[in-house]
């Protein structure tokens, strides 16, 4: 007959009960039970954790968490409502479904941080973009009032030259030419090179 352990003795002997009797006792301040309690639980609670988390460095990480606050939280446990396996599997698995959300979310705003990453333009781009801006503002300035109401309508606006025209109640040719004019004037004023 093939002889056990005297920890798997142990492991198999423990109840629910002496559980609770064990982390009774930590609670009233026999820090000597922590020893023992953690003999008891710390097997399945990696086991619970393990399923949950399926890295085994992790599964060991919040173990560890877990069986700290059991240490610390002792005497908040309540024998009336519950055995101590119970409570301490059920902080087990809140917490390695917290890790596993935690991972989520944390991979989730990589990938947003990517993203937002590769659609924003680089910054000499967008410098670029911007300096252009200020050079077509400027050289509206030095449009007329009518050459420059009448290229924001067409152009800004996205009207047809009839609309345009209507607007601004004047004849289509002479909005034709307002916005030709106004825009030989811009080009002139950028410096572009037809």
């Amino acid at each position: 007959m093939a002889r056990t352990s005297p920890r798997t003795d142990r492991r198999q002997t423990t109840t629910g009960d002496d559980l609770t009797e064990l982390l009774v006792m930590l609670a009233r301040g026999d820090e000597s039970m922590f020893g023992l309690l953690y003999d008891h639980i710390a097997g399945p609670v990696f086991g619970l954790v393990r399923r949950v988390l399926r890295d085994p460095a992790q599964a060991e990480e919040v173990t560890q968490e877990v069986l700290v606050e059991v240490w610390r939280t002792a005497p908040r446990f309540d024998p009336d409502r519950g055995n101590a396996r119970t409570w301490i599997m059920t902080m087990a698995h809140r917490r390695a479904v917290d890790r596993v959300r935690s991972e989520q979310a944390s991979r989730d705003r990589e990938s947003k941080t990517v993203d937002a990453e590769r659609t924003a333009p680089p910054v000499d781009e967008a410098v670029a973009i911007q300096l252009e801006h200020q050079q077509v503002r400027a050289a509206l300035g030095h449009l007329t009032d009518i050459q420059r109401e009448a290229i924001a309508l067409a152009y800004y606006g996205g009207h047809t030259y009839r609309e345009v025209a209507e607007l601004l109640d004047i004849p289509l040719a002479t909005t034709k030419t307002r916005i030709r004019d106004g825009l030989i004037r811009l080009r002139d004023s950028l410096g572009v090179m037809t």
